[in-house]
């Protein structure tokens, strides 16, 4: 039983790496921490918790939520303060100061909207953010309405 859980645990993990990677590089622990770390502390925490997962939720969103744990529980035990890392920049207007403002601006959000928010950034639908954050689909929906009007006006403000 045991051989056939770790199989399929490695299957998943193979499946959802480039989530998890992206989860811990969007957070910038203390100097002592790379990625790779905050990679093998989420890989411990989906395997200690992988029999528990029960499947009501998608596998990625799954993952997701714990990565996101896991890494505002390195950040609060460590003493760390996360901030997300800038993405790929394709955009030629893109600036560095705009970025790390809008970054600051997320970070200073309360949870669960920051949670909201970055996942959206990633990409996750309303039913996937709502499985991360326990909040109903309406819930979702509207605290990541009022956040992105609340992150634009104070946006606009610097």
């Amino acid at each position: 039983m045991m051989e056939h859980d770790e199989k399929r645990f490695r299957e998943l993990i193979h499946r959802q790496r480039d989530l998890i990677w992206r989860v811990c590089s969007s957070y910038k622990l203390s100097a002592a921490w790379t990625t790779e770390d905050s990679f093998h502390e989420v890989l411990c925490d989906l395997w200690q918790g992988y029999g528990a997962f029960d499947r009501r939720s998608s596998e990625s969103t799954w993952v997701y939520r714990v990565a996101v744990n896991t890494m505002n529980s390195l950040a609060r035990k460590k003493g760390n303060q996360p901030t997300a890392l800038p993405p790929e920049r394709h955009d030629p207007s893109y600036r560095d100061d705009d970025y790390r403002d809008l970054v600051e601006l997320i970070e200073a959000m309360p949870e669960p909207d920051r949670t909201i928010v970055k996942a959206h950034v990633q990409g996750f639908g309303y039913k996937e953010v709502s499985g991360i954050t326990g909040l109903s689909i309406a819930a979702v929906s509207m605290r990541l309405s009022r956040a992105l009007r609340k992150l634009r006006k104070l946006y606009n403000q610097k």
